[in-house]
């Protein structure tokens, strides 16, 4: 596997790259650290944040996220997301979600070791689709501590929208549970990408192609509880309609918490008119619906993205291969 583009953005690197199947697309990434952009008061994180601005990152050596593509683009067709313009979701192969993880790294080759490493499966594609990802995990890490003094502390995390037509989803989510408890002792992590509690929403955002609330909760019944942290439902806030009751009557907060975070300014979502309403850099436009869910028993993380974030297109629903670039200031580099 070769890089074709690599793009300098403020909190690191968009990379394209020449799979097998064609171009696929991952992230290197630096962090502000959970003082800047977090509250979450269930991990002493309970200070109001006026605002989140552009700063200093924290050394890789602390925290590296890599974000990985597991297809070729992706058949959810999600409105508030660029990816589909892609194409349709093939998978990338296992080679593929190895290799990504590799250039990723072969950026920065001073760095030798990393407390925590986070792994998300969540460019392009829906991950459950993808058989090779539970693989991946185990190939990924024996690559990163393979003859190095200081291992890198692996930390996986599959993001799910939950795809209806997936008759393996249930076996996948079992899978992926047993190598978060057991094999990863708590250090790998579950999303699922909820947004409403409204299936006229839900049905909508998703173009009817994630299951509804109550057909999710059923699978989730089965999961074994989990160790470390608890599985996330997460919410991207726009005018959808989040009923922190409703949602307790479906999934236990013994064993889910609730992440917030802005509905990220892809040019798809723009396009469909789905934006968080007010200063997203804040905590305001979270804030009521963070009291709600903690009021029925939820611990909640509120995730509070910076402009050069969002605008640099780094977060979930971007992709330069469907045509877009970033609208901050940036540097293509060469590629040997």
């Amino acid at each position: 596997m070769k890089a074709n583009r690599i793009l300098q953005v403020p909190t690191g690197h968009i990379i394209t790259v020449q799979g097998e199947k064609g171009q696929l697309e991952c992230l290197s990434l630096g962090d502000y650290g959970q003082n800047v952009n977090i509250k979450a008061s269930f991990l002493g994180l309970d200070r109001d944040i006026e605002h989140v601005h552009h700063q200093e990152l924290l050394p890789l050596e602390e925290k590296w996220v890599i974000t990985i593509s597991t297809q070729y683009g992706c058949s959810m067709n999600c409105k508030f997301c660029d990816v589909p313009k892609v194409g349709p979701g093939r998978n990338a192969t296992l080679n593929d979600l190895v290799n990504q993880v590799k250039i990723a790294m072969e950026l920065h080759p001073e760095v030798t070791y990393s407390k925590r490493l986070n792994l998300h499966y969540a460019r392009m594609g829906e991950p459950t689709w993808n058989p090779s990802v539970l693989k991946s995990v185990f190939v990924i890490n024996e690559m990163l501590n393979a003859n190095v003094k200081h291992p890198f502390k692996l930390h996986p995390v599959v993001s799910t929208m939950m795809p209806r037509k997936n008759k393996n989803l249930s076996q996948f989510l079992q899978d992926w549970c047993e190598i978060k408890n057991n094999c990863y002792l708590g250090n790998a992590g579950l999303q699922l990408s909820i947004n409403s509690t409204d299936e006229i929403e839900r049905r909508n955002m998703f173009s009817d192609n994630a299951l509804s609330i109550s057909e999710i909760a059923r699978i989730c019944e089965q999961l074994p509880n989990p160790r470390g942290r608890k599985y996330t439902l997460n919410f991207a806030v726009a005018d959808y309609i989040i009923d922190a009751k409703k949602l307790a009557v479906f999934f236990n907060p013994n064993n889910f918490i609730v992440k917030l975070t802005p509905m990220h300014k892809t040019q798809e979502a723009l396009k469909n008119d789905i934006k968080t309403e007010g200063d997203y850099t804040c905590l305001t436009p979270y804030q009521n619906i963070e009291n709600e869910l903690k009021e029925v028993g939820f611990d909640v993380l509120v995730f509070i993205a910076s402009q050069e974030e969002d605008l640099g297109r780094i977060t979930c629903g971007n992709a330069i291969l469907s045509g877009t670039k970033p609208e901050v200031n940036y540097k293509e580099l060469k590629v040997i």
